[in-house]
Formats: structure tokens, sequence, C-alpha cells
């Protein structure tokens, strides 16, 4: 037997009617989807770097869609106007939630931020499926500390972006 009492009262602060949180959820689920498809297609055909005239080229290229569909997942039509929209928990509208939600964004942001300098543009957006692979296996700060630091910063983002 589970008692579901508390996760009901959860989701009677979301409201997943709202078009705004539909499209969050789309494109959160839509974007790794989609990077993790267009990759392997890659790999398998080399189809990408034909198109582009280099593996790197190509790399770069899907780098970019990455980039901008993360932009509209994180800002323009995803989840920054779902968390607008949604219902507000009462208790975390005090300033020791946004300074904790503040704290927890600039721990992400630096785990993201040191991830992908440490990884370069072709390590962070999937460059081993052009074949362009790293020296060696990356293993100073962030990756010293965390074996995913770049999935464990994203996530400490929109956990802090939440309580904010």
């Amino acid at each position: 037997q589970v008692d579901v009492t508390a996760m009901a009262r959860l989701f009677g602060y979301v409201d997943v009617t709202d078009t705004g949180f539909i499209a969050a959820v789309l494109s959160i689920a839509f974007n790794p989807l989609f990077w993790n498809v267009v990759a392997r297609w890659e790999h398998k055909t080399r189809a990408l770097s034909r198109a582009f005239g280099s593996p790197r080229a190509a790399c770069y290229c899907l780098g970019a869609v990455i980039l901008l569909l993360n932009c509209v997942r994180s800002h323009w039509e995803g989840f920054t106007e779902a968390m607008k929209s949604q219902p507000k928990l009462e208790g975390l509208d005090c300033h020791w939630a946004y300074y904790s939600g503040l704290a927890i964004l600039a721990v992400g942001t630096l785990f993201v931020i040191s991830s992908f300098l440490a990884l370069g543009f072709t390590g962070t957006f999937l460059g081993d499926y052009f074949g362009i692979l790293m020296e060696a296996k990356v293993t100073s700060f962030p990756f010293s500390v965390l074996d995913n630091p770049m999935y464990w910063g994203s996530t400490a983002v929109y956990l802090g972006w939440s309580l904010m």
C-alpha cells in the first residue's frame, strides 16, 4: 500500500492544463531526444559531415541548433514562462527561499560553465559522434568532483530558478 496523499498535494500546485506548462514539458522532452537522434544518425551515416563539408563544421552547426533549442526551452517558450504561470507555494515566498535558489543557481552555473570550458565546444556538443575525439579523458574540475557535472549543473540551475 502506497500513501499518495503527499503526491496529490504536490500536484495541487501544478496546473497541468496550462499551455505554458505543456509547452515546457514537450520542449524538455524533445530537446535531448532530438539531439541524440541526430547525433546517432550522423554517427551511422556521416550525412551531416558530408553536407557541411567537414565533421567540425557539422558539429558546430548542430551545437548552434542545440543552443537555440535550449534558449527556447529555458526562456522564450518553455521553463521560465511555465514557472511564471504556475501556482506558488506560500512557504517559498520569502527571502531565504530566494537566496537559497540563487545559491543553488550559482553552483549549477559554475558546474555548467566549468564543464563547457573543460570539454570545449565539440566535447560538449557531441563531437564524438562526428569522430572528433578528445586526446584523453577529462579529469580536472568539475569532473574531479562529479561524474556528470553538466547534467547536475543544469538540474541545479532549474531547481534554483524554481525556488527563486
